[in-house]
């Protein structure tokens, strides 16, 4: 094999390579970890309703003035007394949003699909963010009144 020949299939060989890991780092965070996508009907404080599918709990953990670093999760963390609770989104029916007085957090009535109920502020400033028929939307949770889980 010839030096040419082998410079060539080394350059392939690295383009094959990094169009997989670029394929792999585009893919969706449910198809990543293997959990499923959840689907919500959110109505916002105007009355607006939006069908939202592969629902996440968004925040933004700042890091210095510059920089954050993003979170999606597939849970929703609450206040409990002293303790941050996360309630999972599959065991969640539907969450009615109160807004909080002056600067405090809103405060989420939950009820789970087992039919429990419980009050909570929210414990991380966030918004639900996932994809409607018209594009990729996020959803502030102090400006909702409720989410109901399909």
């Amino acid at each position: 094999m010839s030096l040419r020949h082998a410079v060539c299939s080394l350059i392939l060989l690295t383009a094959a390579s990094i169009v997989t890991l670029s394929s792999w780092a585009v893919a969706p965070t449910f198809a990543q970890n293997g959990d499923k996508p959840f689907h919500a009907l959110v109505t916002d404080a105007k009355d607006m309703q939006t069908d939202l599918k592969n629902v996440v709990f968004y925040w933004e953990e700042k890091v210095s003035e510059t920089s954050f670093i993003p979170h999606e999760l597939k849970h929703l963390p609450v206040k409990r007394g002293t303790a941050t609770v996360n309630i999972k989104f599959d065991g969640v029916k539907h969450i009615e949003v109160t807004p909080g007085a002056d600067k405090a957090p809103p405060s989420l009535h939950i009820t789970l699909t087992s039919g429990k109920t419980g009050d909570f502020p929210l414990a991380i400033d966030g918004s639900f963010k996932g994809d409607s028929d018209f594009g990729q939307v996020d959803l502030p949770v102090q400006g909702l009144k409720k989410l109901e889980f399909k």
